[in-house]
C-alpha cells in the first residue's frame, strides 16, 4: 500500500464530514458566473437548499444579505477542505542565479 493510499472507511468518513446536512441552505448567484459576496452584494440571489444529493433552488432573494438570512445564520461559513497536516508540498528552495550578475 502507498503513502497516499487511504483505507475505503477512512476516506467516507472525511467525504461524509465535508458533506452539508440535508436541509442546509446557501445564498447563490443567480448568473452563471460564480462570485463572492463583495461583487454586486445588492444583486439578487438565489437560495439553494440541500436535499441529500444535489444543491435545489428553493427561492430569490433581493439582496446577499436578505439571501443568508433567508438561509440561517451560518449561511456565510463555506466548508473549506484543508490539507492535513504533513501533506503540504515541501517548500521550493530559493533562487539563486549561477552567474553573478553585476550592474553596470
Amino acid at each position: 500500500m502507498a503513502d497516499d493510499d487511504e483505507p475505503l472507511e477512512q476516506w467516507a468518513a472525511r467525504r461524509d464530514g465535508r458533506r452539508p446536512e440535508q436541509g442546509e441552505r446557501r445564498p447563490a448567484p443567480l448568473d452563471d458566473e460564480p462570485h463572492g459576496a463583495h461583487v454586486h452584494p445588492d444583486a439578487p440571489r438565489g437560495v439553494e437548499e440541500w436535499d441529500g444529493q444535489d444543491w435545489v433552488p428553493t427561492g430569490v432573494s433581493e439582496g446577499l444579505s436578505a439571501a443568508a438570512a433567508e438561509a440561517g445564520a451560518d449561511a456565510g461559513a463555506r466548508r473549506v477542505p484543508l490539507p492535513e497536516f504533513g501533506r503540504l508540498p515541501k517548500m521550493p528552495e530559493p533562487y539563486r542565479p549561477t552567474i553573478p550578475f553585476y550592474r553596470p
